[in-house]
């Protein structure tokens, strides 16, 4: 069974930087995708981030180019989301997500989810 489990939310001042953790587990190839998505209070989740773990071929939303990055450690099985320059409407409840195949920008694509974690970021 594919579990992903999620660290590293936490609060900052705007310009600040956090890092995000997926550990993923459960996978018996390596054909799949993982992606960050956030859901603010009363908006639709939407994603931020994804990765493929066949090529590491990434994607990222228009508003978080140049300030965050996707990266993997396959030994570790952990995906990360780097996240600089941090601004108020950043703030959300971040998930981590995964997908057999390529990756995807929709969340109604993906059959395992993270716990989420809550990233805010003060004015």
């Amino acid at each position: 069974e594919v579990q992903l489990v999620e660290s590293g939310g936490g609060s900052v001042q705007t310009g600040g930087s956090l890092r995000l953790s997926c550990a993923a587990s459960g996978f018996t190839s390596d054909d799949y995708a993982i992606a960050w998505f956030r859901q603010a209070p009363g908006k639709e989740r939407e994603a931020v981030s994804c990765i493929s773990a066949t090529d590491w071929m990434t994607n990222y939303a228009d508003s978080v180019k140049g300030r965050f990055t996707i990266s993997s450690d396959s030994a570790k099985n952990t995906v990360y989301l780097q996240m600089n320059s941090l601004k108020p409407e950043d703030t959300a409840v971040y998930y981590c997500a995964a997908r057999l195949g390529l990756y995807s920008g929709s969340h109604s694509l993906y059959d395992y989810w993270g716990q989420g974690t809550q990233v805010t970021v003060s004015s």
